[in-house]
């Protein structure tokens, strides 16, 4: 597919003297699962309040299929599917019962009503809970039946607010086949996440931290940036009491456990050396071996350069 599903431009939400999303810009592909990824707080849940026409803009303007989101927000809701983080489901209600409910929110009737709940309760893989209540489902089913309610109409645009928060690793894997399979078929998809190896999935990714986007891309080109810094692994059984002392070291970006071993990000190729000669003054018997960083590491050596630039 070509064109472009959403353009923001310097879009911006204040909240009193806060600032919770600062002057972002960005393009989102028709058919591309695009990745906004950052830790709580970051100002991706209010990004995505305001593309979907909930919460209105304090500056900047925001296009959703073609529809300005603060001049026609209810043009929007009605061509987009939303799932948030909290997604709303009522206890008391069976899973066709929910889906019934949503197909008559965007005018299903009849026989096209009983053809969606029959479709997207097949697709979501609760056709043995089709009458089953949604408080006794299991979180992961939760999700399911909450990503079909979004699905009822078909959108172009599905926006997923944290669709895998909370939910067990066999689970999360299990909706992403779904929303992977939804991308396949031509539904463009942003999905907020703060699970990391979960944005190997997307097709382009956004960074944002302190309500700004700090880095962009692909998932291999991040992995690749010149500016990401350079990655290594050090194993070595001192690596738990070696996080602090790597941590305050000048050229060193960041420095975490991955398993068992230390992933250090250093700020370029001249600073490996250092950190080798800091080991061997420390009696780590261990090499700095440069490896491909993980979204993880990339995303934690850009936030500790923006915390120092700042």
């Amino acid at each position: 597919m070509s064109g472009v599903t959403v353009r923001a431009t310097g879009l911006t939400r204040r909240f009193g003297d806060f600032v919770a999303v600062d002057g972002i810009s960005f393009e989102i592909a028709a058919g591309e699962i695009w990745g906004f990824l950052g830790p709580n707080g970051a100002g991706k849940s209010t990004t995505i309040r305001m593309l979907c026409g909930v919460l209105a803009p304090s500056a900047g303007a925001a296009e959703v299929l073609g529809y300005d989101v603060a001049r026609d927000p209810e043009a929007v809701k009605l061509r987009i599917g939303y799932m948030s983080q909290g997604a709303s489901l009522w206890n008391d209600l069976t899973v066709a019962e929910h889906l019934q409910f949503f197909a008559g929110l965007f005018d299903l009737r009849g026989a096209d009503a009983r053809r969606a709940v029959a479709e997207w309760v097949d697709r979501v893989g609760l056709g043995a809970r089709r009458d089953q209540l949604a408080g006794s489902l299991p979180g992961g089913m939760r999700k399911r039946l909450a990503l079909a309610c979004a699905l009822m109409h078909r959108p172009r645009m599905l926006f997923l607010d944290e669709p895998t928060a909370g939910v067990d690793p066999i689970s999360r894997r299990e909706f992403w086949d779904l929303i992977v399979g939804l991308a396949d078929a031509g539904t463009t998809i942003m999905v907020t996440t703060h699970y990391l190896d979960e944005a190997e999935h997307c097709t382009r990714l956004a960074f944002i931290y302190g309500g700004r986007i700090i880095a962009r891309g692909a998932p291999d080109e991040l992995k690749g940036a010149t500016d990401a810094g350079i990655t290594v692994e050090i194993i070595t059984p001192e690596n738990v009491a070696l996080l602090e002392r790597l941590d305050a070291l000048a050229f060193v970006r960041s420095a975490s456990l991955y398993g068992s071993a230390l992933h250090v990000t250093v700020a370029d190729a001249d600073a490996v050396p250092k950190l080798q000669a800091f080991l061997a003054g420390a009696g780590v018997h261990a090499a700095a071996t440069p490896i491909v960083p993980s979204l993880e590491d990339v995303f934690a050596g850009l936030v500790h350069a923006s915390e120092r630039a700042a």
